[in-house]
């Protein structure tokens, strides 16, 4: 969906270096990250298995038994710090957008507070896509905050409601259908998030 110039930066440099220190900080306020957990709650049930990639070392994922969660980020510090996580890699996926992980592995992906730095977000939407079972979903959440310097133009052009509208575009453009836009302001940070399903089976 991007162009050229829409996945341009400010800083064209190595996003490994950029975040080879940890940052063991959290980029919303309270309000939102309880927002967040409340509607991983709603969208996913015990046993489940979860992919958490963009992550770090809090996942915000709720007190739930869930069967596996792998996550994936940028620094090994913060996932190593994640105590949700039964496992955990590292991948750029601006270098590398694929996974190594298997066909319809998950019941839910996440994605929170970092879809604004991906240049090949169909490639990696389309990843995320593959490693989702049949009625698996997929919840990618934001806010206004970002790394300027990181995030790509079309992100950092773009209104709330606009960036809503490229999210959703990402996932309808891999097959996964748009189940619900979240927009709302439970505290300081506007909390957004687009929740997409995967086709379920036939049988």
């Amino acid at each position: 969906m991007l162009s050229d110039r829409d996945r341009t930066k400010l800083d064209p440099s190595d996003d490994r270096a950029f975040y080879d220190a940890p940052r063991f900080v959290t980029h919303a306020d309270d309000a939102f990250l309880a927002r967040l957990t409340a509607l991983y709650d709603s969208v996913t049930s015990p046993g489940d298995r979860v992919f958490d990639a963009m992550g770090s070392w809090v996942s915000h994922l709720p007190d739930t038994d869930y069967d596996r969660v792998v996550g994936h980020g940028l620094n090994e510090a913060e996932l190593a710090e994640n105590d949700v996580l039964d496992e955990w890699f590292v991948r750029d996926f601006n270098a590398d957008p694929s996974l190594p992980l298997d066909d319809a592995a998950f019941d839910a992906v996440c994605c929170a507070l970092s879809v604004q730095y991906l240049q090949y977000p169909s490639d990696v939407f389309a990843a995320f896509a593959r490693v989702l079972g049949p009625g698996g979903v997929l919840v990618v959440s934001f806010t206004d905050r970002m790394f300027p310097t990181k995030a790509v133009r079309a992100w950092r052009n773009a209104s709330m409601d606009g960036r809503a509208e490229l999210v959703a575009g990402y996932c309808r453009e891999v097959g996964l259908a748009v189940e619900t836009v979240v927009r709302e302001r439970p505290g300081g940070d506007p909390f957004y998030a687009v929740v997409a399903r995967h086709a379920p089976s036939d049988g």
